[in-house]
């Protein structure tokens, strides 16, 4: 079956105007162009289209889009066994979230009792859960099976006073290592109050700490380029720069 842009545009659900600009872009040209001048789509477009739809769905830019469906190794069947797999992830933060708010509301009625910690025991399933598609691989070679169940666990048996706590860390690791990096210095006074404050942050994760394995984890923020892009966002080098201070702070 064949279709003009206007009948996949509806099919898909999409705009006349999206499939054009797929076919500028080269991640989606139309099978032929007929005498009139119309753009053609067949079935093979048909499906190229739906898998572009499910990597725009899990937040993929068009730019890695087309990179990864013109690759010549691209195995269709494959990349929706991966699909798959995200959206039953996806389905199980849901529910995880749903089941917290059922309880919150069966709590406000009166009819169950909630502890504060199972008032956020979705939200730290869903970023230990988040965190381990991250960044699982790297770190159990990094610190071990052990050290990495040891430390989710105890984030979940956190205190809703302990998870105030670290968020509020996180946000001053940021605050004070841009003011640092004003500075210039990251011997001086401010950088090493934010490789200290980076220091109580980890505490909270970690069983137990060592300045070799806080040494470490700074020059893993430099070497992949995930954590340094999280850094990197107070102003480029931050991540370089808190690298140093932690190195100095740990020496």
């Amino acid at each position: 079956m064949e279709y003009t842009v206007q009948s996949l545009a509806r099919l898909a659900g999409i705009s006349t105007r999206t499939l054009r600009y797929y076919d500028e872009i080269g991640i989606l040209k139309p099978a032929r162009i007929n005498s009139s001048g119309y753009r053609i789509y067949g079935q093979t477009q048909v499906d190229t289209l739906q898998q572009i739809l499910f990597f725009r769905e899990l937040g993929l830019e068009l730019n890695s889009i087309k990179e990864i469906i013109t690759d010549p190794t691209f195995d269709g069947t494959n990349a929706l066994r991966e699909h798959l797999q995200k959206l039953l992830e996806k389905r199980n933060q849901l529910d995880l979230l749903i089941e917290n708010v059922n309880k919150t509301i069966a709590s406000k009625e009166g009819r169950i009792t909630m502890s504060n910690k199972e008032k956020f025991e979705g939200f730290k399933k869903k970023m230990v859960e988040d965190n381990e598609k991250k960044y699982g691989e790297e770190i159990r070679q990094k610190y071990g099976e052990d050290t990495v169940k040891k430390s989710n666990e105890k984030f979940m048996n956190m205190s809703q006073e302990d998870y105030e706590k670290v968020t509020r860390l996180a946000e001053q690791v940021l605050e004070t290592l841009e003011q640092a990096m004003a500075t210039g210095d990251p011997a001086g006074e401010l950088a090493q109050q934010t490789a200290d404050l980076h220091k109580q942050w980890l505490c909270f994760y970690w069983n137990e700490y060592s300045k070799e394995a806080h040494a470490g984890l700074a020059q893993m923020y430099v070497d992949d380029e995930r954590f340094t892009a999280y850094y990197d966002k107070v102003q480029p080098g931050a991540a370089e720069f808190l690298r140093d201070a932690i190195l100095i702070y740990t020496r």
